[in-house]
């Protein structure tokens, strides 16, 4: 008896390549159901270039799409924002403030924002070289999680509501969140910041425990809880895409 075998279809890559100029730029391949054209983006948070298709779309066709784009993907990635990466003399904003990191030690200690005897603010680290990135990141977030905190009860107090959780990731789509079931989330990286739309921004999620929208009345509650809140969002909108570079 001659038994049939049944051929497995390779898994479809998920990425191509586009060459321009001498470059090859990694492209990220996505489908997905609601999609209605070929559409090509690069993210401004992280760099990555995502090329999205509808369910049925040829992957060849979507190979010369992103191939006729190629002198836009190499335009759009030179205007990208230098990344700057947590190490030792490199220099990050706290709180609005510029801070350079300071190795100070390879004996494991806290981390601290401290400055040196000429005034220069900085992030002292006590650790091995290796671990310098870690430790600054954690502390960022340590740091976020303590003022986001502090603020989240200060404008629910105001409202007399209560939040059920609160949560600090390194959200890339959102500044913040809030779901149905009154969890907050919040991107560590408003830390650095001004303090200013660090404080707007938990306004604005816990107004949506009082209205789950972006309605007339759900802005009303956001003024009453941060009158000025037109200069901070202003601030996100220009700059916001630049903490993303850090680390």
């Amino acid at each position: 008896m001659r038994v049939a075998l049944l051929r497995r279809s390779a898994p479809e890559p998920t990425h191509v390549t586009v060459i321009h100029a001498g470059t090859c730029y990694p492209v990220t391949v996505r489908r997905r159901a609601a999609a209605r054209r070929i559409t090509l983006r690069v993210s401004s948070a992280t760099g990555e270039i995502v090329l999205t298709l509808p369910e049925r779309t040829d992957l060849a066709a979507a190979q010369r799409f992103a191939d006729s784009h190629g002198a836009w993907i190499a335009t759009r990635v030179a205007k990208l924002p230098e990344r700057i990466a947590f190490v030792p003399g490199a220099t990050v904003p706290l709180r609005g403030v510029p801070h350079r990191i300071l190795h100070w030690s390879t004996t494991s200690g806290a981390t601290l924002a401290t400055t040196e005897p000429d005034g220069t603010p900085v992030i002292a680290v006590s650790c091995g070289l290796p671990h310098v990135a870690r430790r600054v990141r954690d502390f960022l977030e340590a740091e976020a999680r303590r003022d986001l905190g502090e603020a989240v009860a200060r404008h629910a107090g105001a409202l007399g509501r209560t939040p059920k959780r609160l949560t600090v990731r390194d959200t890339r789509s959102r500044w913040g969140s809030c779901s149905a079931a009154g969890h907050l989330n919040f991107s560590w990286r408003l830390i650095m910041a001004p303090p200013t739309v660090l404080d707007y921004l938990a306004a604005h999620e816990v107004a949506h425990l009082a209205e789950m929208n972006h309605s007339d009345r759900f802005w009303r509650v956001v003024k009453k809880l941060s009158p000025g809140y037109d200069e901070p969002e202003t601030w996100l909108k220009r700059h916001g895409t630049e903490l993303h570079r850090y680390g």
